[in-house]
């Protein structure tokens, strides 16, 4: 895969508590330059819509833990779309799962699905979680109606692996996130079956593509 026809599968992301505007804008900057998404922090949306009106937005709902109530979520992903998001990251409420509460968690994701009308996918932290838990979250994902599941928030140790993106593409498209940094690796996880690639190391993982 060259760098024309990977670019557009990544998610160039900067997500860290010390981010400011300014490191959005380079983020922006970049990936207009290399046909890169970008993927932001909320707050940030507004002035990104205007600064970048070219690039595609992702932004997160619920990030990093996931634990906001239910109704904070929806609220949370109706105002990003309202400011210019093209795409939502919510993140599944692992505890939640892990105590087997799977309909809650569905019912959750469900909500912030139907409440806006832009792509919603699902983190669901495999790094915490179990080959069944995995399934489970998946499949909550699945019948929520959500767009793809994603692997990580990058927050937790461990990130995206073959062996969890192969799991969760038998449900739905996948962003592989966490831990890609190199050409090497986003090609690895595209062809254990990812869609799309979030990483904060976008244009190193394109300078490492032919051209």
């Amino acid at each position: 895969m060259n760098r024309s026809e990977l670019a557009p599968l990544i998610d160039h992301t900067v997500l860290g508590p010390e981010t400011a505007f300014a490191d959005v804008c380079r983020v922006l900057d970049e990936a207009a330059d290399h046909g890169m998404n970008a993927c932001i922090p909320p707050f940030a949306l507004e002035e990104a819509a205007d600064y970048a009106p070219d690039v595609t937005l992702a932004t997160v709902v619920g990030f990093p833990h996931g634990q906001n109530a239910a109704d904070v979520k929806r609220r949370e992903g109706v105002a990003a779309w309202k400011a210019g998001a093209d795409e939502l990251d919510v993140v599944l409420n692992v505890g939640r799962l892990q105590a087997g509460e799977d309909d809650v968690v569905r019912a959750e994701l469900a909500e912030v699905v139907a409440a806006v009308p832009i792509p919603v996918k699902v983190i669901i932290e495999t790094a915490l979680l179990s080959e069944e838990e995995k399934h489970r979250a998946c499949e909550a994902a699945e019948a929520a109606d959500a767009a793809m599941v994603k692997t990580s928030t990058g927050f937790e140790d461990g990130g995206a692996t073959v062996p969890d993106v192969e799991l969760m593409s038998e449900y739905l498209p996948v962003k592989a996130s966490g831990g890609v940094g190199s050409y090497d690796e986003a090609m690895a996880m595209v062809e254990a079956g990812a869609e799309r690639i979030g990483a904060s190391s976008g244009v190193a993982i394109l300078e490492g593509a032919p051209e």
